[in-house]
């Protein structure tokens, strides 16, 4: 029996001896991302793209998540590894149909392009919404839990292959992402830009890496030395395998004019050890051995990787040795998996604003309600990009209409168009107006559903995005919905403004002059169904924000500029809109009795969370860590845990700090312990000034003194 199908023997071991076996231009198409059959060796075609960033994507019926910035406002890692075993079951599911079928597309592989773990570094960025949001920590442990949840717990076989994307030190912007070059100081490297696909990789053995389209530091990041070979393969002894971004390789003499033509392009990627091209000019690579500048031995080194991913997936064995060749179609946005999609709208929803218990309002003192804005009955806006297709999408409008039924009436007027002056092209400017004061004057409360949709924020290139590079230009709610807005709060009718967009928008206007505040994000497919049970108190918001909301784009420095200073939370002096870690709740949460004590070379710490009001609910934890030193970061998140409360329960909860939480990060990116008086902040909340007059609350401050300074080790 030849090797490579002796399922005794490793996967490393097989994957090589068929690679051995392969004529040079065989291994060449194996390594692009649509991989050629070899019928002589069993093997069969394979494509390596496929999308899952909160759902299985592009490739019909899945169950459609929250976008992945709202899961992140959930703050419960847990629940993000559960999220994931759905996604990935489904995965499962429909790849062993397709299968079946003989049905080798693109989409259809068990190689997903998914967690996108870059730092949601400017909020200007269109593809922030696709993160974890802005902070190293939030980001690396959910980064973790997805992949975790997406690989399976088998011993032997991964359920599908995760991939943390894009390496590294990339967040905008779009429309030059191809050509620029993101310089960054070792510190930031260390501190903000490299943590989370450490994590991925150290902790959550992720399977795939994927390179980004920019330079770092120079180097285009898909052949870059420095983050391929010296950290990722050396410093972090990364095992599976490496993929370009779509198209990135030929970007190398297109545009960083590293490179003079393709052959050398290729030459670089490979030799670099990218080992998959997502895209075709690894075609080129025959040119490169003919021309002595890559080793054939370099080639079958990749495709080695690459066959070791199939072969952990199964690909390669009996199908009934592989435990998730069982799981059927009827998975596939099963009744269960909704249950879990509106637990998820549910923990990722975030109470901005809520003035005088505005809300939640009451069905029975209610008439007539007027929903009133663009987003209000806008399928895109629950679903952001890089999506499946659901089954149902229940818009807010629809979500309250559903719910209310035939005891109160609801009118609707979309307000104004999303980001033009009008709706109609032949209407004149602001040509709703006059439906929007008729709505406004007929109802009892007003439901405002503004913000964004994947048009306007998203990747460069999307079809249709109205902003072309997929960047927002500001931090304003576009074209006339402030305006539209300003007329709704001058009718002295209650309003709640309920925004859906997957990054921070600048409203202040309406934290001056609107009651009520709600960020729903992207919600996901029925997530109107799941923002109207919240709007009458079905449940108690517990969502967090993962991200910090400015005050203006002025404030920013420029989107180019990848240096952390004067950005998000960890880094900024002037005060938030909203801050990150920030979201009220419908009940009284509390924290209290913190206490720190030494565990070893670590530190414990204890607290009790107690639900004092009158409503379930759930609240995270958190806390954060400062170093007394000057130039030290601010406060940063070091340890956080989500727990649900009855009402009237306390719950004692105990979190553990390592002395790495404390170190920082020197110019030369080394992490030392320095010696020294450190605050640990044990509360609900970040303990800024912003977030206590928000909440009213303060988080408990606690001292740990270091009396020695030391190194540690990565």
């Amino acid at each position: 029996m030849e090797k490579y199908l002796d399922e005794t023997a490793s996967f490393e071991e097989r994957a090589a001896d068929l690679a051995s076996r392969m004529t040079l231009e065989e291994k060449v198409y194996q390594t692009l991302h649509g991989a050629a059959a070899i019928e002589r060796l069993g093997v069969k075609a394979y494509n390596y793209w496929n999308e899952a960033l909160h759902g299985v994507a592009r490739a019909g019926v899945a169950t459609v998540f929250p976008q992945a910035i709202g899961l992140a406002a959930t703050f419960d890692e847990d629940f993000i590894e559960k999220v994931a075993e759905v996604i990935s079951d489904e995965g499962r599911a429909k790849f062993n149909v397709q299968q079946k079928y003989g049905d080798y597309d693109i989409y259809k592989g068990l190689t997903f392009w998914s967690p996108n773990v870059n730092i949601f570094r400017d909020p200007r960025w269109g593809r922030g919404h696709e993160t974890f949001g802005e902070d190293p920590y939030l980001t690396s442990r959910l980064g973790v839990r997805f992949i975790q949840g997406m690989q399976g717990k088998d011993e032997k076989y991964m359920k599908v292959a995760a991939c943390a994307k894009h390496f590294a030190v990339h967040s905008g912007p779009e429309d030059i992402r191809h050509s620029f070059n993101a310089i960054s100081t070792e510190q930031d490297l260390r501190e903000t830009y490299l943590p989370a696909f450490k994590a991925c990789v150290k902790e959550a053995d992720v399977e795939v890496v994927m390179g980004a389209y920019n330079r770092t530091n120079g180097e285009p990041c898909c052949g870059s030395k420095r983050l391929l070979e010296d950290i990722l393969r050396g410093e972090w002894e990364f095992k599976g395998h490496v993929t370009s971004d779509c198209w990135a390789i030929k970007d190398f003499h297109e545009f960083h004019m590293v490179t003079a033509n393709a052959v050398e392009s290729v030459a670089l990627a490979m030799n670099r050890g990218c080992d998959l091209n997502c895209g075709n000019i690894y075609g080129n690579l025959l040119k490169a051995v003919e021309q002595g500048i890559v080793k054939e031995e370099t080639i079958e080194r990749a495709v080695t990787r690459l066959l070791t991913t199939r072969m952990k997936l199964g690909l390669f064995d009996a199908s009934e040795k592989v435990p998730y060749n069982t799981i059927n179609y009827d998975v596939v946005d099963c009744p269960k998996h909704r249950k879990i999609n509106e637990e998820a709208a549910r923990k990722s929803i975030v109470l901005l604003k809520n003035e005088n218990q505005l809300l939640p309002l009451k069905k029975s003192e209610i008439k007539t309600i007027g929903v009133i804005g663009p987003n209000g009955n806008n399928r895109k806006a629950l679903v952001g990009n890089y999506e499946g297709t659901s089954s149902e999408y229940i818009t807010v409008l629809e979500g309250i209409q559903r719910y209310v039924g035939e005891d109160v009436r609801v009118l609707f007027s979309e307000g104004c168009h999303l980001c033009k002056n009008k709706i109609q092209g032949l209407g004149m400017e602001n040509d709703r107006i006059s439906e929007v004061r008729a709505v406004a004057d007929a109802s009892d409360v007003l439901i405002a559903c503004m913000g964004l949709d994947a048009s306007l924020e998203g990747e460069e290139g999307d079809e249709g995005n109205e902003f072309a590079s997929g960047d927002k230009p500001n931090l304003n709610l576009p074209g006339l919905q402030e305006e539209i807005l300003k007329e709704l709060a001058s009718t002295g009718k209650p309003v709640v403004l309920v925004l859906l967009s997957g990054s921070a928008l600048a409203v202040n206007y309406a934290d001056e002059n609107i009651p009520a505040i709600i960020q729903g994000w992207y919600p996901g497919a029925r997530g109107g169904k799941v923002i109207a049970e919240m709007l009458f108190g079905e449940f108690s918001p517990e969502g967090k924000l993962p991200i910090t909301f400015y005050r203006t784009t002025e404030e920013l420095p420029e989107f180019t500029d990848y240096s952390m200073k004067n950005r998000t939370y960890r880094y900024m002096k002037k005060e938030a809109l909203y801050p990150f870690g920030y979201g009220l709740s419908y009940t009284d949460m509390n924290c209290t009795e913190s206490c720190i004590s030494k565990d070893g070379d670590g530190y414990q710490i204890s607290a009790v969370l107690s639900n004092d009001g009158d409503m379930d609910g759930a609240e995270t934890l958190q806390v954060y860590v400062k170093a007394c030193l000057e130039e030290a970061p601010n406060w940063q998140l070091k340890a956080l845990k989500k727990i649900d409360l009855k009402a009237g329960e306390r719950k004692t909860v105990e979190l553990a700090l390592t002395e790495a939480d404390f170190a920082l990060y020197n110019e030369e990116g080394v992490k030392v312990l320095n010696k020294g008086e450190y605050e640990v902040y044990v509360g609900t909340s970040q303990p800024d000034s912003r977030s206590i007059s928000l909440t009213g609350k303060t988080p408990e401050k606690l001292s740990v003194y270091m009396d020695t300074e030391k190194v540690i080790p990565e």
